[in-house]
């Protein structure tokens, strides 16, 4: 009952998701769907210490890699960029889905930033998957992070090509791209 109702406030109220999935947890500390609920829903509410504990637990519970990028944005979120990476480089991140593996190198690339490394940024987020002709539900977010990289490195008038290939896939609003590329002009 307090997975469904922290499955119904997530979007709107994540502090309250937290609360129920707490609760749940109290009453199952040993399944890993509880373990999960609790670590997404700590992750929303900006607890990064909590989420990456739940998380962890829920690797060790299953195996599933599913949650490293989640664990590395949290490791970033608490100020260890190299965690972030080490965790980056973890051979399971080879059998993360394709979304996972985006959302995976759009961390590594915040790392690196994080770290100063502007041009590693750039290069972390380079792949197969940048293809703009294959537009999938995670490219809006790809992009973003490419064009936001390339600002960083200096490459302003590629950062704003990029920026405008946003805004033109940018459906639902996700991003600032309109803005951004506002300001580089």
């Amino acid at each position: 009952m307090h997975l469904v109702a922290a499955g119904q406030v997530i979007d709107d109220d994540p502090a309250a998701a937290a609360a129920h999935t707490r609760y749940a947890r109290g009453l199952a500390p040993r399944l890993a769907v509880v373990r999960e609920a609790a670590g997404v829903a700590a992750y929303r509410n900006g607890d990064f210490a909590e989420a990456l504990s739940e998380l962890r637990a829920v690797r060790r519970m299953t195996g599933d890699p599913t949650y490293l990028p989640i664990m590395a944005d949290c490791e970033r979120g608490l100020g260890r960029p190299d965690r972030a990476l080490a965790l980056a480089a973890d051979p399971d991140v080879e059998r993360l889905a394709p979304a996972e593996r985006v959302e995976m190198a759009i961390v590594t690339s915040g790392a690196r930033r994080d770290r100063g490394e502007a041009k590693a940024a750039v290069v972390a987020l380079q792949g197969p998957e940048l293809d703009r002709s294959d537009v999938a539900p995670w490219t809006v977010r790809l992009w973003y992070a490419y064009a936001a990289a390339l600002l960083d490195a200096g490459r302003t008038a590629e950062a704003a090509q990029w920026f405008a290939s946003v805004m033109a896939i940018d459906e639902h609003d996700e991003t600032d791209a309109e803005e951004r590329l506002a300001a580089l002009e």
